[in-house]
């Protein structure tokens, strides 16, 4: 039996999910709960699904009726992590995006080895949609730098985290007052309440898509970053600056910033 709970919410991308799950290592020991999130145009095939899907473990699937957005097929995935009543660990993954070696293995063998840590990243891998490299995501591995930085942007990439069961038991599901930044809000009571760390391995490649969440909502993404700084506040340097970057980050257009991604991260 498996302790950890791969979860991955999908929306008419049958060709990614088929990628994502076709990347696991055939040596990684997860379930996986897929949640379809209303999709109409590409309907999952199950079939071909678990045909691709080499690792030990068994594969579940949800359905919404309609879309509702990935905020309620991520908690509708987490209830059924805690109403199983087995699993010690959720994974999260996003349809296109590759694992890189053994991640699921690594990451558990790190929690299992630290127990304070209760939220656990890597370092990510940026790939464009032709599968050509962009840039490299890296964030600093240590809770206290975590803690500090996470004002200016989240030090996790949502794709590449393992989280404890317990803790979600404790801060509950993710927040649906938050559209495009219900992972940031999230993580930021993982950082306020328990101890966090980024592994330094390149553990995940992501996908780069012009139609995903970051690029077609990035003003409602940023207005909402912005809330979750407030609500976080206090006087000192990380937050103040945090607030003036995302302000900044509102006002200049995204391929400005996609282009600068390239040049600083490359």
């Amino acid at each position: 039996m498996s302790k950890i709970l791969l979860l991955i919410p999908h929306y008419n991308n049958t060709k990614g999910l088929i990628n994502s799950i076709s990347s696991i290592d055939e040596k990684e020991n997860i379930d996986i709960i897929i949640v379809d999130d209303g999709s109409k145009k590409y309907i999952i095939d199950e079939v071909e699904i678990k045909n691709r899907f080499k690792a030990k473990g068994e594969i579940y699937f949800k359905y919404l009726s309609e879309n509702k957005g990935i905020e309620v097929a991520l908690n509708i995935g987490l209830d059924f992590a805690l109403s199983e009543n087995k699993y010690k660990y959720i994974a999260r993954l996003d349809c296109g995006d590759i694992c890189l070696g053994k991640r699921f293995q690594i990451q558990s063998d790190f929690l299992e080895k630290n127990p304070e840590i209760k939220l656990v990243g890597s370092y990510v891998r940026a790939h464009c949609v032709d599968g050509n490299h962009l840039f490299d995501l890296v964030r600093p591995i240590l809770h206290e730098q975590i803690k500090k930085k996470m004002y200016l942007n989240s030090m996790f990439i949502h794709p590449a985290v393992m989280f404890s069961v317990d803790a979600v038991k404790i801060i509950g599901k993710y927040p649906t007052n938050y559209k495009s930044a219900e992972d940031y809000a999230y993580f930021f009571q993982f950082v306020k309440r328990f101890r966090v760390a980024n592994i330094d391995q390149f553990l995940l490649q992501i996908e780069i898509n012009e139609t995903g969440i970051s690029y077609v909502r990035r003003k409602e993404q940023v207005l909402n970053r912005i809330r979750i700084i407030k609500k976080n506040f206090y006087f000192g340097f990380y937050p103040i600056y945090g607030i003036f970057r995302s302000i900044a980050l509102y006002i200049m257009p995204y391929k400005l910033i996609f282009s600068l991604k390239r040049i600083f991260l490359k």
